[in-house]
């Protein structure tokens, strides 16, 4: 892990050069930060970033956006610290697992941990909830539906399905680790059973194509999303207080721009 962390970090510097803006933030996001990748998985970069003051001094609406194809399994994406801050205004459910991610590679300027202090005020359990449950639906949909299904998908299904499940029992923010969601949610000891020992096939880079339907694992999919689906919450949640958005925005930029001048 060190030699591609380093790759990782040399990566994010370059893109930075290439740019002219400031990465504060870069964390492992999918299958490894939620601990079940096979041995071919990409990494998943996922940053925050802050330009330079002009960038901001424009009257015109600018990209907020930076990708870069995925190269030798790399895949490097990030946000404006801007449209970060919107979307954590909305309860924005990927920027969040961003943040609570336990694989860390860039972290700058005590940014994040301002941001997430202010996550009681405006972390949104309905918005979060619809997020997961509209993920689960979808990938349920489009791979487990009938008796030939693709086993890879069902740990796609399951997460947010133990997600909807977290929030349901008031734990707040949903940890990405995902044994973590099957320790704490899935009462059920030999459906643990059979999640884990799915779990250690992809793990072990063993191929999880198409076949059978696990029953334990199927039966268990479809009751929650029956019930889940049954109570489906209205998404949109948008907390219209932005004075401390703002402020921390402001802050921000001027901690940035200070330590990266010259």
């Amino acid at each position: 892990m060190n030699e591609i962390k380093k790759e990782i970090q040399a990566r994010l510097q370059q893109l930075e050069q290439e740019e002219g803006m400031c990465i504060f933030y870069a964390c492992e996001s999918g299958s490894r930060a939620w601990d079940f990748p096979s041995a071919n998985s990409d990494y998943d970069v996922r940053f925050l970033y802050i330009h330079p003051k002009n960038w901001y001094l424009s009257i015109d609406e600018k990209r907020d956006v930076i990708e870069r194809p995925v190269n030798d399994l790399i895949d490097l994406s990030g946000w404006d610290i801007r449209k970060a801050l919107r979307l954590f205004r909305k309860s924005n459910p990927p920027l969040l697992e961003w943040l609570n991610s336990p694989i860390i590679y860039q972290h700058r300027f005590d940014i994040v941990d301002k941001i997430k202090a202010l996550m009681p005020e405006y972390y949104s359990p309905r918005s979060c909830l619809y997020h997961y449950l509209h993920m689960a639906e979808g990938n349920f949909r489009e791979y487990l539906k009938g008796e030939i299904v693709s086993a890879k998908k069902c740990l796609y299904v399951l997460r947010p399905i133990l997600a909807c499940k977290w929030i349901e029992a008031g734990y707040g923010g949903v940890p990405m680790e995902f044994e973590v969601l099957v320790d704490r949610m899935v009462m059920s000891g030999k459906l643990k059973e059979a999640i884990r020992g799915l779990l250690e096939r992809k793990k072990e880079g063993q191929e999880l194509d198409k076949g059978p339907r696990i029953p334990l694992i199927s039966e268990f999919i479809e009751a929650e999303l029956e019930r889940l689906l049954g109570k489906k919450p209205d998404g949109n949640s948008f907390r219209s207080n932005t004075e401390k958005l703002d402020e921390l925005f402001h802050w921000s930029l001027e901690a940035a721009w200070a330590k990266t001048a010259g």
